[in-house]
Formats: C-alpha cells, structure tokens, sequence
C-alpha cells in the first residue's frame, strides 16, 4: 500500500516537510507546542489519523 502525503494530494515520497517545525522551517518538529495558539480560549489540536506501526 502506498502511503499518501499529508500535506499535498499526491504519494508519499518520503521528503519529511511534514515532520519540519512550524516556527523554524530548519528544524524537525519536537512537540515543544509553541506553534499552537495559547491566547484561545481552548487549546485543541486536530488529529486526522493514528498510524499503528
């Protein structure tokens, strides 16, 4: 099966941009948070999909 991307409406063809920060396009995301809206009055994120590996 072939994995689709999740950022564009094509197949996977492995060039991490997903795993990159959302702040520091440099870097790969490390769950620090910083990129989620703290002056909300809730503070959620979407999940699209849980991949079991």
């Amino acid at each position: 099966m072939i994995k689709q991307c999740v950022l564009e409406d094509r197949p996977c063809t492995g060039c991490r941009e997903c795993m990159m920060c959302d702040i520091d396009s440099s870097k790969v995301c490390d769950n620090c948070c910083r990129c989620i809206d703290r002056d909300a009055d809730y503070i959620a994120v979407d999940i699209d999909e849980i991949i079991d590996e």
